[in-house]
């Protein structure tokens, strides 16, 4: 359900090539441009770094580039940033999906998930499965170049993950959350796994978090049979209350809208149990949200609408009110700076 719109987007040049970008060989990248309105710019996964250093705004996503902006209305890029290893498992041309970036301990790191299409890991029901992972980049100033660090490898080189997120745990210790994807275990997990110190590897082995078919809102309908819950598990992003209380976003299908949902911990940790909402927060059409709170203090929702025109995913960045003050996320009307 990701892969059309994912191959379009390579097609459009946004990806890099190797440690440095390879412009003979991507003539379609884009320009940079400035002052472009936030509902002119085409991105899928939108994450939206407040920066409190340069009091400035830095959106990625999928795609391996960086927008910048003041006010929230007019951004300048994009700019390429990710230069990850040619020499690695992701090759020369990786295509890069979801990417974040985290601001910790006086430095930034970019989680974003790296696909070599060339490796084949497994195959499933006689479909081949890429090699595809989560993985860390790290840089001194939040435009990069984000480089790597440590280990070449996060997570298991037979394991199909992705949408790697970001957080510190009551433990006061680093993890990385990512989905182990349904079109290998055909019931997309969130899972988690701690990180070292330093974020440049991790400890240890993932556990499952919740999966897809616990949602009681997820839905497919297949050729043959009774309505099921959906294989999908996307785009995880935790968060907690002003009361305390630990949620996470996730993203899935109900037949064939693309939809966000939360989850909540039973007991205020990574470790759950995770009790799924039973129904989803956004309207219908919007998915693999994050948030983040403005220089001015207000708590939004960055996600994407997720529209499919004639076949292809049209995908754009949306801000909708969000309201951490209670016990519950609430997502208010769309926000529009």
């Amino acid at each position: 359900m990701r892969t059309t719109y994912h191959f379009l987007l390579i097609l459009a040049g946004g990806l890099l090539l190797g440690s440095q970008p390879v412009l003979a060989q991507q003539p379609t990248l884009p320009t940079p441009r400035q002052n472009v309105p936030l509902d002119s710019i085409r991105l899928s996964d939108p994450f939206i770094l407040a920066d409190q250093r340069t009091h400035t705004y830095y959106m990625t996503g999928t795609g391996g580039l960086l927008w910048q902006s003041k006010d929230l209305k007019r951004w300048d890029g994009p700019t390429q940033v990710a230069q990850p290893d040619p020499t690695s498992w992701m090759g020369p041309k990786p295509m890069i999906w979801a990417a974040e970036i985290h601001p910790y301990r006086g430095k930034y790191y970019y989680i974003a998930t790296f696909t070599n299409r060339d490796i084949k890991i497994d195959t499933v029901q006689g479909s081949p499965i890429e090699r595809r992972a989560s993985h860390i980049l790290v840089s001194d100033q939040p435009t990069g170049p984000y480089r790597p660090m440590g280990d070449a490898t996060y997570l298991p080189a037979n394991k199909s993950t992705l949408d790697g997120t970001f957080w510190v745990d009551k433990d006061n210790k680093p993890y990385l959350l990512y989905c182990h994807e349904w079109v290998q275990n055909q019931n997309g997990t969130v899972e988690k796994i701690e990180l070292k110190p330093d974020l440049s590897g991790t400890l240890g082995t993932g556990q499952v978090l919740f999966r897809a078919s616990d949602s009681p809102w997820s839905r497919e309908n297949p050729r043959t049979g009774p309505v099921r819950p959906n294989k999908v598990t996307d785009g995880p992003w935790v968060f907690r209350t002003k009361t305390g209380r630990l949620g996470m976003l996730w993203t899935s299908w109900v037949y064939d809208v693309y939809t966000q949902g939360v989850a909540y911990s039973a007991s205020g940790t990574l470790a759950g149990p995770w009790r799924q909402e039973p129904t989803p927060i956004t309207p219908p059409n919007y998915g693999h949200g994050m948030l983040f709170r403005t220089f001015e203090g207000k708590w939004l929702l960055s996600i994407h609408s997720h529209q499919d025109i004639k076949g292809k995913y049209h995908r754009v960045p949306r801000l909708f009110e969000a309201d951490l003050s209670g016990d519950k996320l609430v997502i208010g009307k769309l926000y529009h700076p």
